[in-house]
């Protein structure tokens, strides 16, 4: 069976209660390809969970920004994987580069968080991706190799992860890696599961693009073989998102 496609919409940390209305208005409205073709996952601040839950329509589903890497107690201002359990939210986004490089976050303490959070019983997107240094120097695949070997090492069932390579130096700069060199990364990144983490998963674990992915370039990108989906920035909070979503389709004619 086929990788199905995968969208990612993160909010990151944008939005007003109005704002979200409109926004899962919209989404509630239009008409998208099924559940089979795509997987839709929109991820609100932590304040909207709820609420974005509560009015957003069945065949899509909600994930939070992260979440802290035990079980909770006296951690102050973080938010335990069994919180998102008990509300009912399926998916989690771990080791988003903005984390990893404002809040320090290291490659280890993300492969704690997203097996702590899988053994909660949340979904993962587990962000990868370099600098522009670290790809003008040619380091791009050992540091995107070794952000997955941090996972790797702290897990053996990848039934519950999509891998999100997003190079740091596209995000939110309108830079976008050419559909080759995203094909590249994640030719890579499949090769390097197939030789660490075995051929079946390797096979059926989505690898998902994300960096300044709009409406213009998604689908020359969702054409690429090793590419399975998109994780969207600032574009998910803007009707193109739909767009995005619509890209799905370019799987069936490749």
């Amino acid at each position: 069976m086929g990788r199905k496609f995968f969208v990612g919409g993160n909010w990151k940390c944008n939005g007003t209660i109005e704002e979200v209305k409109k926004i899962v208005t919209t989404l509630n409205e239009v008409e998208v390809p099924s559940e089979d073709v795509v997987e839709v996952v929109v991820s609100p601040p932590f304040v909207f969970l709820p609420f974005v839950k509560s009015l957003l329509r069945s065949d899509f589903q909600v994930a939070a920004q992260n979440c802290w890497v035990r079980k909770g107690g006296a951690f102050t201002g973080e938010i335990s994987a069994e919180m998102l359990v008990n509300l009912g939210v399926p998916w989690v986004i771990l080791g988003h580069s903005e984390r990893r490089a404002l809040l320090n976050e290291t490659k280890e303490f993300v492969g704690d968080k997203v097996a702590y959070a899988l053994s909660q019983g949340l979904k993962v997107i587990a962000c990868v991706g370099e600098t522009l240094e670290q790809r003008e120097s040619g380091s791009t695949v050992a540091v995107v190799a070794a952000q997955t070997k941090a996972i790797a090492d702290k897990v053996s069932n990848w039934a519950h992860i999509v891998l999100a390579y997003e190079p740091v130096w596209a995000i939110g700069t309108g830079k976008v890696a050419t559909p080759a060199q995203a094909q590249e990364v994640h030719f890579e990144l499949r090769k390097w599961l197939h030789d660490n983490a075995g051929a079946e998963v390797a096979a059926s674990t989505r690898i998902i693009y994300g960096g300044s992915v709009n409406g213009a370039n998604c689908k020359e990108l969702a054409a690429q073989p090793d590419v399975d989906g998109f994780l969207v920035g600032g574009a998910s909070l803007k009707p193109e998102f739909i767009d995005i979503i619509k890209s799905a389709t370019v799987k069936k004619n490749v």
